[in-house]
């Protein structure tokens, strides 16, 4: 019997470890599946990369899966270990051709070996270092709010991780102990040990969150500089610089990330044709447009509002001429930037004023192009006053061709292998028309008409003239090349002009109330100068198609509304947030304790008039009152005993029929037995055996009846005996008659 039971601690024991150690391997798997999938969200991972580790990882989980093992030898390891030494180097010079790619590369495949070849607790160590270091990697590689999901599993993954290595570690170092009985009894609830370990590690990730998440918004704080190395977008830097390549945009525009943000304010008419106004470059070569203009810095005034009504500002913005902005025609916006490595200030034209909080310093240059240079920031944002740009009659037949020098200077220049067939073209558009609106609105028109879009980029043939191929020969394309044709005939006639690259229109989200701008939406537009005027906007890229809505671009703009608010008060949070969740923190706290205030005058009325009622009738009816109240009485003493009678009701059942819960059937009958003697001044004490209390007990004859009734009940208790526990009724009257002699 005892060597029977040993054995059955040892298997008991030994399912326990094969749990843990379960646990354990899959808690950490999920950790590094987890650090991994984080890490490829970023977006900055390369195919092969992410196609190699889903991969490795997919094998592994098939192997967990179906409980296979496959483990890499030493010396496999060892010489895989080398041979990627030697190709580091290969990426190191001539794939990735800088040092993050291939540390990233190297780190990867380090996982991976140690996967297949993990053997001892370094190696164990080392996959949950890697793991964390992936998900450190994902912080400052992106801002996005996957990665609080990602984090919140991860942190999850870590703590059962960590819970189960310590049980592992206590288990081996018990070496005192027989069997894992005595660390507290683990065995018997081995099969509750990985929803018992799941619960406690939910209820600490959950503690953990939610004091960090009041201590993150109880303490504002400022991003730092460093992440923006990591953060920027080679394609927008490039598509939104001083030196842009024809072509730039449209690779822009078969992107889909979204760039920005824009919340009007209710008051403001919201235009119908938006135009983000970005950067704007004056030279062309036949193949570049760059900026060659100097420019100057702008600080905020003390309402920290930039003024871009200054005079000097009259020949670089759009519309700098107009007069002053009526309050019915202003066009208040908010837009927060994405962080896509660009430091460009977008704006509405004709922009009034810009306010980026507390006093910063603007670069503005001779094209009008504003930026912000602000470090403390990821996702910048800033709130502008615009209005819509209108000309009068008089402005549009205006025939002054009087030009500012410097206008005239910077805004006339033509490549110097220009086709000559283009002045021709933009000569045969403009005939009969007199003025500059006149002249700019011509050609507009018959790029718009003559013309059509499209997205596919081709190249000419033998590196020729792109706009000559564009107007004469292939005659579509996208709003890069109408622009630059504009331009171009443009200064053909003698007017001044220049492209603008931003961004256009945008999807409304009525879930957030924003705008969301995407990459798709860039586009290139025309200023031209009109004398009496200043720089008006003209766009002579036809109309595109736009794209229906699906039921996944519904759960699309609820997935952006979330990140919009994790950018919001999460990556930018800061001392006006701080001031703006206060604000808002006391006004609904007084608003819900005014509720609450109300809810219980008017329940306190309720009761009032209630008593009065219950009070005039038990004056007329005070016999059928009290009925009632007794029989309230009754039945709530009936629903607050209801455990009890439960309770009795089973435990009687269980004494009729001993057999079928012989355990509980005798610990029943021995507290009914015990009970009995107490009454009779025999008590057992706490520190008594059942043995030990029988034998205390003086009066011979009852001293045995107890022994045998204990008897009886140690095997129907300890040994589940049916047949001892159908004798103990019986017995049970024995003791009874016996402790009345």
């Amino acid at each position: 019997m005892a060597v029977s039971s040993h054995i059955s601690a040892i298997a008991g024991d030994a399912q326990v470890r094969w749990r843990i150690q379960r646990y354990f391997e899959l808690s950490l798997f999920a950790m590094v599946v987890t650090g991994f999938v984080s890490l490829a969200g970023t977006g900055k991972l390369d195919t092969m990369s992410v196609m190699f580790v889903l991969t490795a990882l997919g094998l592994r989980t098939f192997l967990f899966a179906t409980g296979r093992s496959l483990t890499i030898p030493v010396k496999t390891t060892s010489r895989l270990t080398i041979a990627y030494i030697l190709f580091y180097f290969f990426d190191l010079f001539f794939l990735s051709g800088s040092f993050i790619g291939p540390l990233v590369h190297l780190v990867l495949f380090i996982m991976v070996v140690k996967l297949f070849s993990v053997q001892t607790e370094r190696d164990h160590a080392y996959l949950a270092l890697i793991a964390f270091m992936m998900i450190l990697a994902s912080a400052v590689l992106t801002v996005d709010s996957f990665f609080l999901a990602a984090f919140a599993l991860f942190l999850l993954l870590t703590v059962t991780t960590s819970i189960t290595m310590d049980m592992r570690r206590s288990i081996k170092l018990s070496a005192d102990a027989p069997s894992l009985h005595s660390l507290g009894g683990i065995g018997a609830g081995s099969s509750r040990l990985g929803t018992s370990v799941s619960f406690t590690a939910v209820v600490l990730v959950l503690s953990i969150l939610a004091g960090a998440g009041g201590i993150f918004f109880v303490l504002p704080r400022y991003t730092s500089s460093y992440l923006n190395r990591f953060a920027t977008q080679n394609t927008f830097a490039s598509g939104f610089s001083n030196d842009v390549t024809l072509g730039e945009i449209g690779r822009i525009q078969q992107l889909d990330t979204v760039v920005m943000h824009v919340e009007f304010s209710p008051q403001s008419a919201v235009p119908a044709n938006l135009k983000w106004r970005g950067v704007s470059l004056n030279h062309f070569d036949g193949k570049h447009w760059r900026n060659t203009t100097s420019g100057w810095a702008e600080r905020t005034g003390a309402d920290n509002q930039l003024d871009l009504r200054k005079p000097h500002l009259r020949e670089v913005l759009p519309g700098a001429a107009q007069s002053a902005l009526q309050p019915s025609e202003a066009v208040n916006y908010r837009i927060a930037v994405q962080p896509l490595g660009m430091n460009v200030v977008f704006i509405l034209p004709v922009a009034y004023s810009i306010d980026a909080g507390s006093p910063r310093e603007f670069d503005i240059d001779g094209n009008g192009s504003i930026s912000l240079n602000d470090p403390t920031r990821l996702v910048r944002i800033y709130h502008g006053i615009s209005r819509l740009e209108s000309l009068s009659a008089e402005q549009k037949s205006d025939q002054n061709s009087d030009l500012p020098p410097r206008v005239n200077d910077q805004y006339l220049q033509l490549p110097r292998t220009l086709d000559p067939r283009i002045a021709s073209l933009a000569e045969q558009y403009t005939a009969g028309e007199n003025t500059f609106y006149e002249k700019a609105a011509a050609i507009e028109r018959s790029l718009q008409s003559s013309y059509g879009y499209t997205l596919e980029m081709q190249a000419p043939p033998n590196g020729g003239d792109p706009l000559a191929y564009f107007l004469f020969q292939r005659k579509k394309g996208h709003c890069e090349y109408f622009a630059s044709a504009m331009a171009i005939m443009l200064r053909t006639q003698g007017i001044p002009s220049r492209i603008v690259n931003g961004f256009r229109n945008g999807e409304y989200n009525d879930v957030s109330g924003r705008y969301i701008v995407r990459a798709r939406d860039a586009h290139s537009w025309v200023e031209a100068y009109i004398p009496s005027y200043g720089w008006m906007t003209f766009d002579p890229t036809p109309a595109t198609p736009s794209s229906g809505e699906t039921g996944w671009s519904r759960v699309a703009l609820y997935a952006d509304a979330m990140r919009d608010f994790w950018n919001d008060w999460i990556i930018n949070y800061d001392f006006s947030h701080q001031e703006t969740l206060g604000q808002r923190s006391i006004s609904q706290g007084r608003q819900y304790f005014e509720t609450v205030r109300q809810w219980f005058r008017q329940k306190y009325q309720v009761a009032l008039e209630q008593v009065r009622g219950l009070n005039l009738t038990v004056s007329q009816n005070p016999v059928a009152v009290g009925w009632r109240a007794l029989g309230a009485v009754v039945l709530l003493a009936v629903l607050l005993s209801l455990g009890r009678i439960k309770r009795a009701v089973s435990n009687f059942l269980l004494t009729r029929r001993p057999s079928q819960a012989p355990r509980a059937a005798a610990t029943i009958w021995y507290e009914r037995m015990t009970r009995s003697l107490k009454r009779r001044g025999m008590e057992k004490i706490p520190q008594q055996t059942p043995q030990e209390f029988a034998r205390a007990i003086q009066t011979p004859s009852l001293r045995k009846s107890v022994e045998t009734f204990t008897t009886h009940y140690e095997r129907a208790r300890f040994g589940g005996s049916e047949e001892d526990a159908e004798k103990l009724p019986e017995l049970f009257e024995e003791v009874e008659v016996a402790a009345k002699k």
